[in-house]
């Protein structure tokens, strides 16, 4: 299934895949599974591949070049750019159009492409004014080394000035049935403007799998992160549940239960759930096929309501980074 991505866009696959995971974010990564990974996305006609300049500096982009040779014409390259990645999390932002017009031409070497089909800045920069970012990024679409401009965890006002300098063709931002802060106004903002969703982090970094039971069942830097801690873990396990028994009425799994509900809040939005994994990958593409009737969407609304979810998404001291 396919869908546009903004007004006069991209067609892109719904689901898409997110690879930061398979550079370590999550765990160690298997570099021969994660390529056989993302060319079964592609053999599955799923083009919509997203990655970072900083996910493990680089090495991401360089397996991703790795899995699309020679395919190149069947991938929807997004890359971000715009922030540095520790194992703690995000560390400084960097707008600057000096920055971004070095960053884009080490992307495309490591990338081994000579264009950049959505090219995202990762935060705002508080330091830059946000239409120098994007008119930065704009010129670099006049030369063809980009097609499209995004941003992610941008304000509606930051989203209003980016979209006076040039054309932005998506929002990258957190929204699941545990994450849903963008329903207020964020959301209306990019719709009245035309601009298309890519929603990350649809399982809420595997939360709504079902597959962790204890907090002791991570080892990666999900332990750092306020909703897998401690009384946020169980109280949060508690809501998996019933979105659990829900999937099991829906003959789907968990996850799928959740993409689909992502996919459900409009024809506007795609997601990109991240695997390294071909198993997983294959049981998230097939949430294309879940169909939530109304009915279900009011019983989904009744046991999981916005900001159910106990916790903050990311530590305190990287929440300032967002909806700037």
């Amino acid at each position: 299934m396919n869908r546009e991505l903004g007004i006069n866009g991209p067609m892109v696959s719904a689901v898409g895949l997110g690879c930061m995971g398979m550079s370590g974010a999550y765990g160690k990564g298997d570099e021969k599974e994660s390529i056989a990974t993302i060319e079964r996305a592609l053999e599955l006609n799923h083009n919509f591949l997203d990655t970072a300049d900083y996910y493990l500096a680089g090495h991401n982009e360089q397996l991703i070049a790795q899995a699309i040779s020679g395919k190149r014409d069947k991938t929807f390259l997004s890359v971000k750019t715009g922030m540095m990645l520790s194992p703690m999390g995000y560390g400084p932002v960097n707008g600057h159009p000096d920055f971004l017009h070095n960053a884009v031409m080490y992307s495309l070497q490591r990338l081994k492409t000579d264009y950049i089909d959505l090219y995202t800045l990762g935060r705002v920069d508080p330091n830059v004014p946000i239409e120098e970012s994007v008119g930065a990024l704009s010129a670099l679409v006049k030369k063809g080394v980009i097609r499209f401009i995004g941003l992610s965890e941008a304000s509606a006002t930051s989203i209003r000035k980016a979209a006076s300098v040039h054309t932005i063709t998506a929002l990258q931002i957190e929204y699941s049935l545990w994450t849903r802060d963008i329903e207020a106004e964020i959301l209306p903002t990019i719709r009245e403007l035309g601009i298309g969703l890519v929603a990350y982090a649809p399982l809420s970094r595997g939360f709504l799998s079902g597959a962790y039971k204890r907090p002791e069942d991570l080892k990666d830097n999900r332990v750092h992160m306020p909703r897998f801690q401690a009384e946020n873990f169980y109280k949060n396990l508690e809501l998996v549940e019933k979105v659990k028994a829900l999937a099991a009425e829906k003959g789907c799994s968990p996850s799928q239960l959740a993409i689909a509900w992502v996919l459900a809040q409009g024809k506007d939005i795609i997601t990109i759930p991240g695997t390294k994994h071909i198993r997983y990958l294959e049981e998230n593409i097939a949430a294309e096929k879940v169909q939530l009737t109304e009915d279900d969407l009011q019983t989904i609304e009744a046991i999981m309501p916005a900001g159910v979810v106990s916790g903050t998404r990311y530590p305190e001291r990287f929440m300032s980074a967002l909806n700037r």
